[in-house]
């Protein structure tokens, strides 16, 4: 008798619990493409790289690492997008230069937004 009350709560519970842990994965999942805009670097796209990694089970994420080259070194840049249904691969290419908005996480420059701009500017 006992069991037949305490397994359907332990089920319940653990879903609860489940549910919970995956609407806050999710919440992280769409928050990892915010970058708060503290710096701007400009430079000239050295390399190119698109990833795609797993963020949490069937969540994943497309990692832009770019180098770029700006007036004084060769530095490391970042962006994440989370995968989505309706998702805009931007294409980036070798000798390009970009205009990048974002913030320094380390020794590598995380960006969520960018500009593309003329050689002469």
């Amino acid at each position: 008798m006992v069991t037949a009350v305490v397994i359907p709560i332990l089920c319940l519970y653990f879903y609860w619990i489940t549910r919970k842990e995956m609407k806050q994965n999710d919440q992280k999942w769409l928050k990892s493409a915010e970058v708060k805009k503290e710096a701007v670097l400009t430079g000239e796209i050295k390399s190119f790289n698109p990833e795609r990694q797993r963020f949490y089970y069937h969540r994943y994420i497309l990692v832009y690492e770019l180098s770029l080259q700006t007036e004084t070194k060769l530095v490391r840049a970042r962006k994440i997008i989370p995968i989505r249904n309706n998702i805009q691969i931007e294409t980036f290419s070798v000798g390009e230069v970009i205009r990048i908005y974002g913030s320094w996480k380390g020794n590598v420059f995380q960006f969520d937004e960018y500009s593309k701009v003329k050689k002469g500017d």
